[in-house]
């Protein structure tokens, strides 16, 4: 049995410094994948858009920039609040979303609580095959 820990909430899609869009989304964490985290997208199209990057780079995001390629994270202030960055890029384009800090961080905490850190390979099952393998 596999746990799922997932949230909604609304990102925004920056447009320019002064201008953006909300984006529905849904953050969403498995532990049958536990170094990744998954954030579908609900905008107006024929279907979803699904990203998919390490937990690790989120964790991290939230405190100070990291990241390269295509996704890129920072933390940092619009209007006074508190807000993650994340730079999006794919071969369709690019996108720039703001997230809030508060609701991605506690929903980032019990994601920790589910899979504490260095603790994912053992949700995979990889040293009981290991194990078995070698047993041998």
């Amino acid at each position: 049995m596999h746990t799922v820990v997932e949230r909604e909430l609304e990102l925004r899609l920056v447009l320019s410094p002064e201008r953006g869009v909300p984006v529905p989304a849904r953050l969403g964490y498995r532990t049958d994948d536990p170094y990744a985290v998954h954030i579908t997208f609900h905008i107006n199209s024929d279907a979803p858009v699904h990203w998919t990057f390490a937990r690790d780079l989120l964790v991290e995001g939230v405190f100070r920039p990291c990241g390269s390629g295509d996704v890129r994270v920072w933390p940092t202030k619009s209007q006074g609040r508190s807000v993650v960055l994340m730079a999006l890029s794919s071969p369709d384009g690019d996108a720039l979303l703001e997230a809030p800090v508060p609701q991605v961080s506690a929903w980032l905490e019990r994601t920790l609580r589910v899979v504490p850190p260095g603790t994912e390979g053992g949700q995979l099952g990889i040293d009981a095959a290991l194990d078995e393998l070698l047993a041998r």
